[in-house]
């Protein structure tokens, strides 16, 4: 039977999702994961590999923009991202030593994936992001390696999606409570037609006392297990949607994942990696070096796109939610001794069935 999920526990989120409630109710986008836990190597960590046009063989672009609330973290890519509007291939996210390691791996799995591309003048440059992971995890162990990151590009489909401690989630942290992995959807109709935004979030951010869900204070009515003095993680944000939108309107989509992580009362602290990606898999076509002059793309008109903005702000906050719901009880390796709870769901549950709260 699988784990309840937010909703599950009668928290009130609004809006319509996709049948998974996940990133990958855009249709073609998978997910997979590699998760690393052995106790006696103090590992605890692993790899997420989301799969924007799937286990396509013919490279294709996929149009994209990104945001840095906070720019304590790693996203590689995104310097083309803001240049092009495009990216082609994988986005991964990993624990924050582990992106070398595996962007060699999402190269590698380019690489004999696209070959018939590969086999003139061409270049990889996959989007690999990372959270700190050094509290659950021997971080300087460098326990990932490339194949780590094959193997979870190698296992990613669709259908419902683990949550907490699976893939680059697993050693993850969010408001001292257990955290990592969660994703949520939302369907929008606009002109007409109705389109999908999904959203994946590796939480690793936030202090207890902040904690906020749907408006009541959480981390105040459950402050049991608090440890940290300051903000010492990270949180990156993927968007995926098809609807067909721009570069430029993608960006803005990303920049709504601030207010979306926001809700749950992060500020975006100092030592907080807040960075986010948004890309539409519409307007499908070949590598712009075998394309035509002239290049014909679909795009919804921006003035339109509130709607959008509003299930990005939703969709966001409910994955962080999905994430920490999926916590359970961890033993860190440093400190040594401490235990990083999971939330206690009856009680969370609790405060939702009580009424408001003063």
């Amino acid at each position: 039977m699988p784990e309840p999920r937010a909703r599950d526990l009668g928290l009130p989120f609004h809006g319509t999702t996709g049948p998974f409630n996940a990133i990958t109710d855009v249709a073609g986008v998978l997910v997979g994961f590699t998760t690393l836990t052995d106790p006696a190597r103090k590992m605890k960590t692993g790899v997420t590999a989301i799969l924007p046009r799937g286990h396509d063989t013919t490279p294709s672009p996929v149009w994209a923009g990104h945001y840095a609330l906070n720019g304590n973290g790693e996203m590689t890519g995104t310097h083309w991202i803001d240049d092009a509007g495009y990216f082609v291939g994988p986005v991964c996210i990993t624990n924050t030593h582990g992106v070398g390691a595996v962007h060699h791996g999402a190269v590698r799995w380019m690489i004999d994936t696209y070959a018939d591309h590969f086999a003139g003048h061409a270049w990889a440059m996959p989007v690999v992001a990372e959270t700190y992971d050094g509290i659950l995890n021997d971080i300087n162990a460098l326990h990932v390696t490339p194949d780590h990151a094959i193997a979870a590009l190698q296992s990613a489909t669709s259908g419902p999606v683990a949550e907490g401690a699976v893939g680059g989630g697993n050693g993850m942290i969010s408001y001292e409570f257990k955290a990592g992995t969660g994703t949520s959807s939302r369907r929008v109709s606009i002109g007409g037609e109705t389109y999908t935004i999904g959203t994946l979030v590796q939480a690793n951010h936030g202090r207890r006392p902040w904690f906020t869900v749907l408006g009541k204070p959480v981390g105040k009515l459950i402050p049991e297990g608090a440890f940290a003095s300051k903000e010492q993680g990270s949180i990156i944000v993927v968007i995926a949607t098809d609807a067909p939108l721009s570069g430029l309107s993608l960006r803005q989509i990303a920049k709504r994942a601030a207010i979306g992580i926001g809700r749950a009362g992060t500020p975006g602290g100092n030592s907080s990696g807040d960075i986010f990606l948004a890309f539409s898999t519409a307007n499908a076509g070949p590598m712009p070096q075998h394309a035509p002059a002239l290049i014909q793309k679909t795009e919804l008109n921006p003035e339109l796109l509130d709607p959008f903005y509003l299930a990005v702000v939703e969709s966001v906050d409910e994955a962080v939610i999905n994430a920490i719901v999926a916590g359970r009880d961890t033993a860190a390796v440093k400190p040594e001794g401490l235990i990083v709870r999971g939330i206690d769901t009856a009680r969370l549950s609790a405060i939702f069935s009580e009424g408001p709260i003063a």
